[in-house]
């Protein structure tokens, strides 16, 4: 069997205040990259910083998860914006989660939009085209954009010459063309561990995944998600871990194998 790189991300850093979410250290160790909330949808200058820390005792590359300024709807309401308000956003969040990295003496790897700006991007190339003018400003050609597999916002940022992961979902079902299941509808979400894990290894070695409506569809990915806030996430990441470790993949950061362009 080829050897498979493929990196594990999971979202971090959810908490904010007194209110907590996820497990973080628990979850930690299990992952290769973390996408680290950076105060608009969760996460507080404290958590930021805890959440660096925690990433790099593990060797767990970091990346920014920017939102749109939605704290209490988690950032998963749309709202109106233009391009350049997100291209702002972007640039915010991340120069904030940038320096917590830099004091901690690292970089920062990637930089994934959260939520309901991650759907809207793909179905606005405007607001995609801006998240990867952002990335090409803030980090160049080194910095990494995750965007969908397959998608029109994956496919956009490329022809601008962003460095982009396409990334599959264990945790999430999918339509017949690609894009999620809204999670307003029924069966959105994947909670069982084995099938999370099952969907994670078809992706990493065979580039397919099982879509709703059971018909199979073509993705290529690079990284594979899974959510913190999924019911049971710790069991649901440490199952497609494993598998992709029993499956013969090479599960490491992107940042030491994806091609720059």
């Amino acid at each position: 069997m080829t050897t498979r790189n493929i990196d594990l991300n999971c979202d971090m850093g959810e908490s904010y205040g007194r209110w907590k979410l996820g497990a973080d250290e628990e979850i930690m160790p299990l992952i290769t990259s973390a996408s680290v909330a950076c105060g608009y949808h969760a996460g507080d200058p404290h958590v930021m910083r805890k959440t660096v820390a925690l990433a790099t005792k593990h060797n767990v590359a970091l990346g920014s998860h920017p939102s749109l300024p939605d704290l209490m709807g988690f950032g998963r309401r749309v709202m109106d914006v233009t391009p350049q308000e997100v291209k702002d956003y972007v640039c915010y969040q991340t120069g904030a989660l940038r320096e917590f990295v830099r004091a901690a003496g690292g970089d920062l790897q990637h930089m994934k939009p959260h939520g309901i700006l991650y759907s809207m991007m793909e179905k606005d190339e405007a607001l995609a085209v801006a998240a990867g003018q952002a990335v090409l400003e803030s980090g160049g050609k080194e910095l990494i954009l995750m965007a969908l597999a397959s998608g029109s916002y994956d496919a956009a940022c490329r022809k601008m010459g962003v460095r982009v992961a396409s990334e599959g979902f264990a945790d999430r079902a999918y339509n017949a063309d690609g894009t999620l299941v809204s999670r307003k509808l029924a069966g959105s979400l994947i909670e069982d561990p084995a099938r999370a894990a099952a969907q994670a290894v078809k992706m990493a070695t065979e580039g397919k995944v099982r879509a709703i409506d059971g018909s199979e569809i073509g993705i290529t990915v690079h990284t594979i998600c899974c959510h913190g806030d999924t019911p049971g996430a710790v069991k649901i990441v440490r199952a497609v871990r494993e598998a992709l470790d029993k499956a013969g993949c090479r599960v490491h950061p992107l940042r030491e194998w994806l091609p720059k362009v």
